[in-house]
């Protein structure tokens, strides 16, 4: 998959990742990214009912 509307850079995910004592490499941060826009593509929000 190919998300060119990236908003965070694999550095920077390593870098997060690190801070909370997650070791990862450049292949599966760049899963880890991959999944996460998926999923955050194909999210629906529930819709609101108003009365």
């Amino acid at each position: 998959m190919n998300f060119t509307y990236k908003k965070i850079s694999i550095e920077q995910a390593i870098a997060l990742l690190a801070k909370n004592g997650i070791k990862v490499d450049d292949e599966e941060i760049a899963i880890i990214l991959d999944l996460l826009y998926l999923i955050s593509k194909n999210y629906k929000k529930p819709e609101i009912k108003t009365l």
